[in-house]
């Protein structure tokens, strides 16, 4: 087989010019504006690592992270503008639906500046969303410095303050920049006084743009390259690079995005993934432009990919080190601290029969989501699945809508439960995921919750009725304070309280204007009773869940009535009862279908109807002993959305 002209001509240049290194047509000759295909000694690649800028994008949700990427990306030409869409970053169709980022998205660009200097610029757009943090974390770990987007009409939020401290706290010089100043509301001196008070950052220098229109783009592409650091780095020491992210591809198999530290990353290269204790040969190795395009090598700053014909999922460890396996560097890089689900839910197959499909499918989804947990369990109700574990109840509900889009499954979903912390009478400690598998009362000395820092910014206007909401969950008041013409109101908060329908709530009382952010504090003994849901006498272990005792006869009856409106007629009476033990704290009925079996009587003696009547309730009552009552799939979702 005949190798392709350009692998020869590397392979050719690698093999017989030691000490220089190719600098294919590729982009980056003309970064240097060098002819493109020629040789350079390495002594000039001090030159090219300080024209990199490695950045990324936070922002609260819809203050224009993936718009101004968009213009970006526009205006460097890395796209043409035949090919130019809304949020061209976003590559699921999930994402264009719900108009929010969920995975981080990686691209390189191309700068002529005003000092005449070409740049790349690695851009990472982060996602906004509390549950998708660990994915903002992590790519920030990849970058030296940030672009803080912030709305100049709506101001500093509350995940404005969370996403801009995790940059500071990855050591990232950060550009204000202030978005939609195109807006008849936006104030953008008001808003600056906001970021020096609030987050304590000099904004006087705040770039104003409107993203939109792309007003200022150039301005941004200018604070860029003049007010954030190039990556540093040595290209002669042993290559040592940063695993940030893996996927899956159909035709590639595994694709690893890694940043390099230090050294080169080489086509045909024997790697060593240090953490796993893996060993590869590296296939391809290309960047993003968006589209993939191979390049030769990866040295020191640069951003891109490798495929090495990984199988084994497990080898891929976000956060892992990836050196060369005959030359490794040192000591590995501290790596990202591992995601701690907070929400656990069961996922069903409707059919049994696919469950090798989903154990398929969310294997490959565990790959594309480090943040994702699962392991196997098995209901009486339901039959095999897995017990998996969320950021929150949005991503359950973006993988849940996953795996029914891309893996063709039909599922079922148990009630969302937190991790307690169990301490028995023989001083043993447990974790407990799962309310069905809570021991004996009597064997538990104490139960803890997990307890979070709720951030809530909200408008003067809506602050009682947030207030108010927050004491209905058992909150507790750490501040109350103003910025600007907003309130910042931050509880401690169960949050057993707030996974379900917390953010629903806020959102709704304070007509879409308040902004959330949260983070786990520390476990707290509550008095905390397991909740059954009995449905024709049964127990529904998808349904049953752990709840504060002062809130147990409210819920159950919540429960009750929700779920006699979500369970269809019979053709008997089905009675849906919640217990806490053997007491019944609620109840209701769904009606049974009612035939008229007395129609065909025309006149006579009233036994005759009476017998009939009898019959009829003599078989009804022998259905209900043996009949099984379906419960609908999204009874098990909607049934925990309840007001509160």
């Amino acid at each position: 087989m005949v190798a392709p002209m350009a692998n020869v001509a590397s392979l050719f240049q690698l093999t017989f010019f030691e000490p220089f290194e190719l600098h294919a047509p590729i982009g980056r000759a003309s970064a240097l504006s060098l002819p493109a295909g020629r040789c350079y000694p390495r002594a000039m690649t001090t030159h090219r690592i300080a024209n990199i800028r490695n950045f990324s994008i936070v922002a609260h949700i819809d203050h224009g992270k993936s718009t101004l990427a968009d213009r970006l990306i526009q205006t460097t030409g890395a796209v043409s503008e035949r090919d130019m869409v809304e949020q061209v970053l976003d590559s699921m169709d999930i994402e264009r639906e719900r108009g929010i980022t969920i995975k981080a998205q990686t691209v390189r660009l191309e700068y002529q500046a005003n000092d005449g200097e070409t740049y790349i610029l690695n851009l990472m757009d982060t996602p906004g969303h509390v549950d998708f943090s660990y994915e903002v974390s992590r790519s920030l770990r990849a970058c030296e410095g940030s672009l803080l987007v912030v709305d100049a009409s709506q101001g500093v939020e509350a995940q404005t303050l969370a996403n801009v401290y995790q940059a500071l706290d990855a050591g990232h010089e950060i550009v204000p920049v202030l978005n939609k100043i195109d807006l008849p509301a936006a104030e953008p001196d008001r808003v600056k006084e906001q970021i020096e008070e609030v987050i304590g950052l000099g904004a006087s220098d705040a770039v104003l743009i409107s993203a939109k229109t792309g007003v200022g783009v150039g301005e941004v592409l200018e604070a860029i390259v003049t007010r954030l650091p190039p990556p540093q780095g040595d290209e002669t020491a042993p290559l040592k690079a940063m695993l940030v992210d893996s996927w899956y591809d159909a035709y590639l198999g595994v694709v690893v995005l890694v940043r390099v530290i230090d050294g080169t990353l080489r086509k045909g290269q024997k790697i060593k993934m240090m953490g796993a204790d893996a060993h590869y040969e590296v296939d391809k190795i290309g960047v993003f432009r968006p589209k993939m395009t191979d390049v030769a090598t990866l040295t020191p700053g640069e951003i891109g990919y490798i495929t090495a014909q990984i199988k084994q999922v497990a080898d891929t460890r976000v956060g892992d080190t990836i050196t060369d396996d005959k030359k490794p560097c040192a000591a590995p890089l501290p790596g990202f601290k591992p995601a701690q689900p907070v929400v656990f839910c069961g996922l069903f197959p409707a059919d049994a029969a696919d469950f090798e499909n989903l154990r398929a499918a969310i294997g490959r989804l565990r790959l594309n989501d480090a943040s994702f947990s699962y392991e196997m369990e098995s209901s009486a109700a339901l039959g095999f699945g897995f017990r998996c574990g969320f950021l929150g109840l949005l991503h359950l509900e973006i993988i849940q809508e996953r795996l029914r889009r891309e893996f063709d499954l039909d599922l079922i979903a148990t009630a969302p439960s937190v991790v307690y912390k169990i301490k028995l009478t023989n001083g043993e400690e447990r974790q407990l995921h799962n309310p069905a598998d809570m021991p004996d009362a009597v064997k538990i000395d104490e139960i803890q919750e997990p307890w979070i820092r709720a951030t809530i910014m909200t408008p003067d206007e809506y602050l009682g009725a947030v207030l108010k909401l927050c004491q209905d969950r058992r909150g507790a008041q750490a501040d109350l304070s103003y910025v600007g013409r907003r309130a910042m109101a931050v509880y401690d908060l169960p949050l057993n309280e707030v996974v379900f329908d917390f953010y629903d709530r806020l959102k709704s009382i304070s007509k879409g204007y308040a902004s959330f952010d949260y983070h786990l504090t520390d476990h707290r003994a509550g008095d905390l009773v397991k909740m059954s849901i009995l449905v024709n006498s049964e127990p529904v272990d998808a349904l049953s869940m752990l709840v504060h005792r002062s809130r147990a006869e409210a819920r159950g009856r919540q429960m009750c009535e929700k779920l006699k409106e979500l369970i269809p007629p019979h053709m008997f009476q089905v009675p849906i009862q919640a217990a806490i033990g053997a007491k019944i704290i609620a109840r209701e009925t769904v009606r049974a279908f009612r035939k008229d079996v007395t129609a065909k009587c025309y006149g006579g003696d009233v036994t005759r109807k009476r017998k009939l009547l009898e019959k009829q309730k003599e078989g009804k009552k022998k259905m209900r002993q043996f009949g099984r009552v379906e419960i609908p799939q999204e009874a098990f979702i909607a049934a925990l959305k309840m007001e509160g």
